[in-house]
């Protein structure tokens, strides 16, 4: 989820051939929502922003799993790796 504007979105999908929507949040209702809109401090800046959570979504809706610390390097494989247990 993005709070990037939908126009923004598309023209990066566009330009990276990416195959799938991505979902925009503007309004930062559902970011809130699931608790990862808010403060966050960089290089002695603070500023409103998104944590780096993931969360795993079962067919019905139930979240079934929650990954809070992100590693980005290594994060596809890690989910894969968590999906094929």
């Amino acid at each position: 989820m993005s709070a990037d504007p939908v126009n923004k979105q598309k023209k990066f999908c566009d330009k990276q051939n990416f195959p799938y929507d991505l979902l925009s949040d503007e309004s930062h209702a559902m970011l809130e929502a699931y608790g990862v809109w808010g403060k966050k401090k960089f290089m002695g800046r603070e500023y409103m922003g998104i944590s780096r959570i993931t969360y795993i979504i079962d067919e019905d809706g139930k979240i079934e799993h929650v990954i809070e610390k992100v590693k980005t390097m290594s994060h596809a494989k890690d989910i894969l790796n968590l999906l094929n247990e």
